[in-house]
């Protein structure tokens, strides 16, 4: 059997949420009070939910935002299996990616970086690591969207059972022996 290679999936938080189409008018919808500290939950929530879709369980997934609240050494939370991790004191989500892709690359991962940034895009690309932009990312979470309508009603499997499958007279039969015992 072939060996499944290990992928990785790197979001630049902020800078996919502040140049993709997709995101960008999302904090703007109607108003949720569990969103009304903070413009950007309803988006970061929403790209997470992408993330998700379009990691699926093919690849490990991780959300890098400029946080520089964090300790360092924090390996940030798990959301549905995608880490959320922030940048530390004195650092930027930049870096971090930066170090992400570095590490996965020399370790053998296939890795993809997501961001519109081109010092981000060009700095990975150097290390042999895959680019998205923000757009391109938005349009393949649209895709998702089509193909997973989770607004969709489950199907009723059919079920079959040995009586449906046999013939008439077959059926009666077996009802004839199954009435004598």
């Amino acid at each position: 059997m072939a060996k499944t290679r290990k992928k990785l999936l790197i979001v630049d938080g902020y800078n996919v949420l502040r140049s993709g189409d997709r995101y960008r008018n999302i904090s703007d919808a109607a108003p949720n009070p569990d969103y009304d500290h903070d413009a950007y939950n309803r988006a970061r929530e929403a790209l997470i939910n992408d993330v998700v879709m379009y990691a699926g369980g093919d690849a490990e997934a991780i959300i890098v935002f400029d946080g520089n609240h964090e300790p360092p050494g924090d390996e940030g939370e798990r959301v549905a299996g995608v880490r959320i991790m922030f940048s530390t004191l004195g650092s930027s989500a930049d870096k971090l990616i930066e170090k992400l892709s570095r590490e996965a690359r020399e370790k053998g991962i296939e890795t993809m970086v997501v961001t519109s940034d081109a010092t981000i895009q060009n700095t990975v690309f150097g290390f042999g690591v895959d680019r998205m932009s923000a757009n391109g990312f938005g349009r393949a979470a649209e895709l998702n969207d089509r193909d997973f309508d989770l607004g969709k009603q489950p199907q009723v499997s059919v079920k079959n059972t040995v009586m449906e499958r046999v013939s008439a007279d077959t059926a009666a039969k077996l009802k004839a022996l199954r009435d004598r015992l």
